[in-house]
């Protein structure tokens, strides 16, 4: 028996990030993907420049290009576009800062940036993805006042809670830049959602349990879970084909992911749980099945268990 209340519908068998949307807004919203010509700290020489191990923008971004529209274009070419006007049950969007670190310029460039996502009616908030040591005090003061008027989430770069990992695929920062972060960006009232991959070889997976335990006491309001890809181009792709190491295959990552998301504490929105690179650019691993089939048999898989997200989870709310 699954205990009550829990914040999603039994039959879920966790807390879908569409149904955390329709609480909120009393209906669905998309996100329209912007890229505003960032950079990364890793890339650009002031970290380094070769980037994150597995980094490789264009495989997620798929309008990645030489000459990039502005905001305003971009928003009005994706709202003109079919794939949103036939989406009839739909008024509202959030303008998604997407590509490499989306809080990486000056405080009053990005202020530009937001206020022209933000003078569209039908752009009801921002998700700006960024990295945990790009968030100086002037930025979150701006997203706080932000925050006020519209929906704010931060799409923050965790990747791992273990240093060695951190250091291993070059990410620039430790776990604790990380912690620091989202403690302070929470108490500037905005929303922050950890983005976390799961597979690493420098990481057990009891190790990937057990960083449950850490991510429970982190005041986030999701997650997005990706298991760890080798995408083309990247420094990660070179170490794969001189020394392969073992990758999450579909069968091995179902039965993982609900044992994963029943460490997990209930109130935990969950944007994501299973990686989705472009099919072209990758190398492993190459889930045979759809993403919305894998998603449909992790539930099937809670529901055989007589399970749910947090079952195995004894302080569910924190």
């Amino acid at each position: 028996m699954m205990p009550d209340p829990l914040p999603f519908p039994q039959e879920y068998r966790y807390y879908r990030y569409s149904h955390y949307i329709k609480q909120k807004f009393g209906q669905k919203v998309y996100r329209i993907g912007i890229d505003a010509g960032f950079t990364c700290p890793v890339r650009d020489g002031h970290i380094g420049t070769e980037g994150c191990l597995y980094c490789d923008n264009t495989s997620f971004a798929a309008n990645q290009r030489k000459d990039i529209l502005s905001i305003h274009d971009q928003i009005t070419q994706t709202l003109r576009s079919n794939k949103f006007t036939r989406k009839k049950d739909t008024r509202i969007f959030f303008a998604y800062f997407q590509s490499y670190t989306n809080t990486y310029a000056p405080v009053k460039d990005l202020e530009k940036l937001y206020r022209e996502a933000l003078d569209f009616p039908e752009i009801a908030g921002l998700i700006i993805g960024t990295r945990p040591d790009c968030l100086p005090g002037p930025v979150l003061d701006l997203l706080q006042d932000i925050a006020q008027d519209y929906f704010v989430s931060l799409e923050l770069g965790i990747e791992s809670v273990y240093d060695k990992t951190l250091k291993w695929v070059n990410r620039g920062h430790d776990f604790a830049t990380a912690e620091k972060a989202i403690n302070r960006a929470v108490a500037k009232n905005i929303n922050v959602s950890g983005h976390y991959i799961l597979g690493f070889p420098t990481e057990t997976r009891l190790e990937m349990l057990d960083s449950t335990k850490i991510i429970n006491q982190l005041p986030l309001t999701g997650i997005k879970i990706h298991n760890l890809h080798i995408v083309k181009h990247t420094p990660l792709a070179k170490i794969y084909a001189e020394k392969p190491f073992t990758l999450f295959t579909e069968e091995e990552w179902i039965p993982f992911i609900c044992d994963y998301l029943e460490l997990l504490r209930s109130d935990l929105v969950i944007e994501r749980l299973v990686g989705d690179a472009l099919r072209d650019t990758l190398v492993a691993p190459l889930f045979p099945t759809q993403k919305t089939l894998i998603l449909e048999y992790i539930r099937r898989e809670l529901e055989k268990r007589n399970s749910y997200q947090g079952g195995k989870n004894e302080n569910r709310y924190i």
